[in-house]
């Protein structure tokens, strides 16, 4: 015999609120740690490139199950420049060159 308010009287049986949806991020000292805020950028962590989650080039790549594994998402800018990742030339071609003259600056003697 079934216990009362089980199977078969169509009562759900009382859930558990659902935890809120929890997301990896990187920080600034390019550690993981987990957020209820989703990122605002994704990044390729073996390249070391940043960029909007909506990049033509990442999503390509994304599509064709390239780097998909590598992907990793930031919470903002900053925080993806101080663990040292660098702009998407493709989605971020003004911060990309910025980036770059800097960075030639820097290695020229």
């Amino acid at each position: 015999m079934e216990a009362a308010g089980t199977r078969g009287t169509g009562d759900a049986p009382a859930s558990a609120p659902a935890a809120p949806r929890g997301y990896t991020l990187i920080g600034p000292d390019n550690r993981p740690y987990r957020s209820t805020t989703p990122g605002t950028l994704g990044g390729h962590r073996p390249g070391r490139r940043y960029g909007r989650l909506d990049c033509p080039s990442a999503l390509r790549a994304v599509a064709a199950g390239h780097y998909v594994r590598h992907r990793v998402f930031f919470a903002d800018e900053p925080t993806a420049v101080a663990a040292g990742y660098r702009p998407c030339a493709v989605c971020l071609p003004e911060e990309y060159r910025t980036w770059k003259t800097r960075k030639t600056r820097r290695t020229r003697p």
